[in-house]
């Protein structure tokens, strides 16, 4: 397939320009962050967006969905990281639709895709519980009692865990950390009894939770999936979550380098544009054609997961790893050419080394995904 959008993703993706350019600027980071806002986005801002259609992207027509697919979808987030737009759109509309597309029973889709459509259920999928993604170590416990399973152990860096209705949490219920059998999968109000969010301050200002669960009984409805089968469908949504950050990563790195660019344009130094500089100029050249390659790897890894191309876990992972480093590549440059002011608050730039930070991090950083596509590879 050809590493071009078609008309109407490039129609989605101009309209989503248009829509966060009006209703979701920069300014709108600083003032969620001025705000103290508990919730870490915009209630309002997400309801225009499921208004837009962008809650049902990923979800089959039958449920109320749009069907529209990745590429879709990834040109939406690219967008998001452009403004540093801060939404349930990662850990409802991706990673908790994909979850539910991949291991939900038919009733389980049928109550809660619409739900998600309509902007009317957020999720938030409990994974990690040490400081590094290793989504095989879980050992969070579910023992099954007297019909219903008892819920024990700590999540960590749980995106959206404060403010999600329902929580994904993936427990062991059998095996040892490690063992990719053994993993299950538990949709779960997040207002039941013996469950205890601490929301975390990020550095991005984005929503983060610290999950404890102390004796969290839930109904055998509550169980995502096949038992002890969960690390399938959690691997694969996991590479969803990847590629799609990867899109929000490159448009922080297009939108670093376009606003650093302006500013070369406009800064004079002795009486003279810094633009004008030849070692300026070659800097930005060299960054320019990192960003252009990394657009190829991010399209070919979102056409994969439509096409559902046995290589996509491969391509989520050296998306994820190029993106990181590119990213980090884009967010220094930008602070650096912008001089000693780039961190002051005065300006916009350094926004947007501390969303990139985070977000490189998230379910695995250049290092993991650097050493599982090197497995995966057969090195």
């Amino acid at each position: 397939m050809a590493l071009v959008v078609n008309e109407e993703q490039q129609m989605l993706k101009e309209s989503a320009r248009g829509f966060l350019a009006e209703y979701a600027p920069i300014s709108e980071v600083r003032a969620q962050r001025d705000s103290g806002s508990e919730v870490g986005y915009s209630p309002a801002l997400w309801a225009k967006m499921a208004d837009m259609g962008w809650a049902a992207i990923l979800i089959p027509e039958k449920f109320g969905g749009l069907a529209f697919g990745h590429v879709g979808m990834g040109q939406i987030i690219e967008e998001t990281g452009r403004t540093l737009t801060a939404s349930p759109l990662l850990s409802t509309a991706i990673l908790g639709v994909t979850l539910i597309n991949l291991a939900g029973s038919e009733s389980q889709k049928a109550e809660l895709l619409g739900k998600i459509a309509n902007g009317d259920l957020t999720l938030a999928l409990a994974i990690d519980e040490g400081t590094h993604h290793s989504p095989a170590n879980s050992k969070m416990s579910a023992i099954k009692q007297d019909g219903e399973y008892v819920l024990n152990g700590t999540k960590r860096y749980v995106v959206d865990g404060s403010s999600a209705d329902n929580l994904i949490v993936v427990t062991r219920t059998s095996g040892k950390p490690g063992d990719l059998k053994g993993i299950s999968l538990f949709n779960v109000n997040s207002d039941t009894n013996g469950i205890n969010i601490e929301r975390t301050n990020m550095v991005d200002g984005h929503n983060s939770s610290i999950i404890t669960f102390t004796d969290v009984h839930v109904d055998e409805n509550s169980l995502l999936g096949e038992f002890d089968r969960g690390f399938r469908p959690l691997s694969t949504a996991l590479d969803v979550a990847n590629v799609h950050l990867a899109c929000e990563l490159l448009g922080i790195a297009q939108e670093s380098f376009d606003i650093t660019l302006k500013y070369m344009k406009e800064r004079k130094q002795f009486g003279t544009l810094i633009g004008s500089f030849q070692a300026l100029q070659h800097r930005a050249a060299s960054w320019w054609s990192e960003i252009e390659l990394c657009k190829s790897i991010v399209l070919k890894a979102l056409q994969s997961l439509d096409e559902g191309d046995a290589k996509s876990p491969a391509l989520a992972s050296i998306a994820k790893a190029k993106l990181c480093e590119i990213v980090e590549l884009s967010t220094n440059e930008a602070i650096q050419l912008h001089g000693g002011i780039g961190m002051t608050d005065e300006y916009d730039i350094g926004f947007f080394i501390k969303r990139a930070r985070p977000a490189q991090m998230l379910y695995g950083g250049y290092s993991y995904h650097a050493d599982r596509y090197a497995l995966i590879s057969g090195y």
